[in-house]
């Protein structure tokens, strides 16, 4: 059985907000959730989060911030990805980089402080012979 890919929930303070924010300054669509009821639903691409105020985490009591590693397919899109959320002014918390462990990555924060690591693993390629 293969798993889907998976769907964070991403816990935030102010939802209207961080659909702003995901919207305008990561560009991601807003599927669903403006309404007002706690959980909203983005998504670019493949990609697919879930964004969640205090009022509907209080059940689960899941809390942030959270850490999302985003995987890209080149070295390219890490330095393009990073040009993009730049001059759309989010929030950069370390820019992009080729680890001695093997990936380019670089990281922006949301304004509750949630993680998203932006990556590319060069190394598996290389020692699989592939490149």
């Amino acid at each position: 059985m293969e798993f889907p890919g998976a769907v964070p929930e991403i816990p935030v303070s102010d939802l209207p907000r961080a659909l702003a924010y995901y919207k305008n300054n990561l560009g991601f669509d807003v599927d669903w959730g403006e309404d007002g009821g706690g959980l909203a639903g983005i998504s670019r691409g493949q990609c697919r989060m879930f964004l969640s105020d205090p009022a509907f985490r209080t059940h689960y009591r899941n809390a942030g911030p959270t850490l999302v590693w985003l995987n890209v397919d080149s070295i390219e899109e890490v330095n393009e990805l990073f040009r993009l959320w730049s001059a759309r002014q989010t929030i950069i918390v370390s820019p992009p980089e080729s680890k001695p462990w093997g990936l380019h990555e670089f990281t922006v924060a949301d304004p509750d402080g949630n993680l998203f690591r932006v990556f590319y693993d060069f190394a598996t390629p290389e020692r699989e012979g592939n490149e």
